[in-house]
């Protein structure tokens, strides 16, 4: 501990480290000294150090395809660049059939797809029999391929539509096929940050309890939290703790992934892209907070596949996948692109000094890309 102690350039994360080396649980205190310090080196250090604790050198990625049915939405979320009112310019709602196109199209060059994340805007015509036969044609089609779809508002939305409750509409999903959840819509959980973000959106309370409620049925599903828009700190740190809490109930978050903020086309006038250091440092806190959550997730679409690389060595293990066609962070102004190929993937994650792990879905392992694959 000593040596550990002495690389130390932020004497006021001493108390810190200590809790870090002997396994202990951070507290609210904790995590805000951690994103006041700019001692960049030792927060990466710990969150390295407490990512090998849990997956060695590990760093997972997937075969992946993103799906969006929809962009016309009747949210009204100020953050949101993506979405259409129906019958405006620039709207479209996919039919099944072009949907199940898609992914034949992929799958054809991408033999190895295991996974298809379905997401999209609240459309005002479409309840729980139109998002759950989305579901049910895909699987139909592609038995093979997980289908990881609707975020707890979308989920929230549809079952309010067609007169179900939350648990009931998930029942149903299931029944189609889903296989999990993602985490989108999070955002961050204090509530008077929500109610100017995204006023008629789901409290957090609500997200937490979808979330639950999707994990006592069987299902696992993500969690993320939005940063660098108008929060605080001390906001991220109780998004952070209140999914922590959330965790040690159900055990059935699988992964983390902190959302860069991209400002272009918001209603966010005040924001601006988030900075490189500011997104090792939540990455890497957020590692050390989530002391019961399996893995955080370096998104790159979000990141850019370089910040994304350097994350490995900052408490991620995994660093998303192939994507394609991710149009909702695109609309904002990602500059990372929408595909990267398996190949970019390994070569990332083997510089960044960590072993690639081709996964499903739900973390079984596919393939170890040792060195000379």
């Amino acid at each position: 501990m000593d040596r550990v102690l002495n690389m130390v350039r932020d004497r006021e994360l001493f108390p810190v480290v200590e809790k870090v080396l002997s396994g202990e649980r951070l507290s609210f205190e904790d995590g805000v000294k951690l994103f006041r310090s700019t001692d960049i080196h030792t927060i990466g250090f710990l969150a390295n150090l407490v990512a090998e604790r849990k997956n060695g050198r590990f760093a997972y990625f997937n075969v992946n395809l993103h799906i969006t049915p929809t962009n016309i939405c009747v949210g009204t979320c100020k953050f949101c660049a993506f979405k259409k009112k129906k019958g405006e310019e620039g709207a479209y709602e996919l039919t099944v059939e072009e949907i199940i196109e898609k992914i034949s199209s992929y799958k054809a060059k991408n033999p190895g797809i295991t996974e298809v994340h379905i997401v999209g805007g609240l459309h005002p015509d479409w309840g729980l029999e139109e998002y759950a036969g989305i579901v049910r044609a895909v699987k139909e089609a592609f038995p093979d391929i997980h289908v990881k779809a609707y975020t707890a508002e979308e989920i929230k939305y549809m079952a309010g539509r067609s007169g179900v409750s939350v648990e009931k509409a998930l029942k149903e999903l299931i029944e189609a096929g889903l296989g999990s959840i993602p985490g989108g819509g999070g955002e961050i959980f204090a509530e008077r940050i929500r109610s100017r973000l995204c006023p008629d959106k789901i409290s957090g309370e609500e997200y937490l309890e979808i979330h639950k409620t999707a994990h006592r049925l069987g299902l696992r599903s993500n969690a993320t939290m939005l940063f660098g828009h108008i929060e605080t700190y001390e906001d991220r740190v109780d998004h952070l703790l209140r999914l922590r809490e959330a965790q040690d109930e159900t055990g059935g978050f699988q992964t983390f992934i902190p959302l860069a903020f991209h400002p272009v086309n918001t209603q966010i006038e005040s924001a601006n892209y988030t900075t490189g250091f500011d997104e090792l440092k939540t990455i890497a806190v957020s590692r050390l907070i989530l002391d019961n959550f399996p893995h955080v997730k370096a998104y790159w679409v979000m990141l850019g596949d370089k910040v994304a690389q350097i994350s490995l060595q900052f408490g991620a293990d995994d660093i998303d996948g192939t994507v394609v066609e991710e149009d909702i962070t695109q609309a904002a102004g990602a500059r990372a692109g929408q595909y990267i190929s398996k190949e970019r993937l390994i070569k990332l994650i083997r510089e960044a000094g960590k072993i690639p792990v081709e996964r499903d879905t739900l973390y079984n392992v596919i393939k170890v890309y040792q060195e000379g694959w």
